[in-house]
């Protein structure tokens, strides 16, 4: 039988103190520019009049979702490179793994969306505001958080429920893998269900994403004049390079039959999902967008002028 678990262990930390240390001020660096940087997207969106569009809508979104995503695995990461005792109870390991499961899938769905948005916006420009109307938009991003809310809760409930029979988890953060390896039942049918739920997910969003940015792309090319389409390219070259992050990373991590294959490599593909990631996308879109560099530039400007007339 499974002995009942009331806490887990985190075993995957380096065992030397003073590396822990390192580690602890680097991702405390790294989580506090991701949080400071999707916060500065977020402000220029809903305080600027030129960032009220779909398009920064959604983006504003995947900033908040970012913002997010990061802080339900980085605060129990850091406290854990402080704490000698690397431990996580039961409740805490289960809410983890969903929210780590939930906003993931918001993610998907959400760069679908915003790949969508850039379809209408290149190919049919005259009928953008009639289509991509506040109602639609509105109804897309309701869509990106109650379905993947629903839809991951049911998973959850039957990994919490499995009998575990060590307290040990391989890992830095409750992640689907480690938890089946430790369960003390066969769960060949659960790395089945996780293997089916997450190609249907990523596989699906990523063949939707890629469609809508071939037509886009093609439509692009044949613009006619070289001005129209370098603006045209400025304004999705930010979302093809936060999808092809995104993609990559996670097909890598969670579209495979075996979950218990290759963990040690694993970890560090996590590391690049849960907090790289949500780290580039402020910087991403803030660098490639021109409007977003413009509005960005004028609000320093605003704040640095009474500074100096005050000198």
């Amino acid at each position: 039988m499974g002995t009942t678990i009331t806490e887990f262990m985190l075993v995957s930390f380096p065992a030397v103190q003073g590396l822990q240390t390192l580690l602890f001020v680097i991702l405390l660096l790294v989580y506090t520019l991701t949080i400071t940087g999707n916060i500065v997207i977020i402000s220029l969106i809903w305080t600027d009049n030129r960032l009220q569009t779909p398009m920064y809508f959604f983006l504003s979104n995947l900033s908040f979702l970012d913002i997010l995503f990061t802080t339900t695995i980085t605060p129990k990461l850091l406290a854990c490179l402080l704490e000698e005792e690397k431990t996580i109870s039961l409740a805490g390991c289960i809410s983890q793994t969903y929210f780590y499961f939930f906003l993931g899938t918001v993610e998907f769905i959400l760069l679908v969306v915003m790949s969508f948005d850039s379809y209408v916006a290149i190919c049919n420009p005259l009928r953008y505001t009639i289509i991509m109307n506040s109602r639609l938009c509105l109804l897309l991003v309701l869509g990106c958080w109650v379905g993947p809310f629903l839809s991951v809760l049911c998973p959850t409930i039957v990994v919490s429920r499995l009998p575990y029979c060590t307290a040990e988890i391989s890992h830095f953060f409750c992640d689907i893998a480690p938890l089946l390896q430790v369960a003390f039942t066969d769960t060949h049918f659960n790395e089945k269900v996780s293997f089916l739920l997450s190609s249907l997910i990523l596989l699906t969003s990523l063949v939707l994403t890629t469609v809508s940015y071939t037509y886009t792309i093609s439509t692009i090319l044949h613009i006619p004049s070289a001005q129209g389409r370098q603006k045209a390219f400025s304004s999705c070259a930010s979302h093809i390079t936060v999808v092809s992050i995104a993609y990559g990373s996670n097909i890598f991590v969670f579209v495979r039959p075996n979950q218990n294959h290759s963990l040690e490599f694993d970890k560090i593909a996590t590391v690049l999902i849960t907090i790289v990631t949500p780290l580039l996308n402020p910087f991403i879109y803030s660098l490639r967008n021109e409007k977003v560099k413009e509005v960005l530039r004028e609000s320093v400007s605003r704040i640095v002028q009474p500074h100096s007339k005050g000198t």
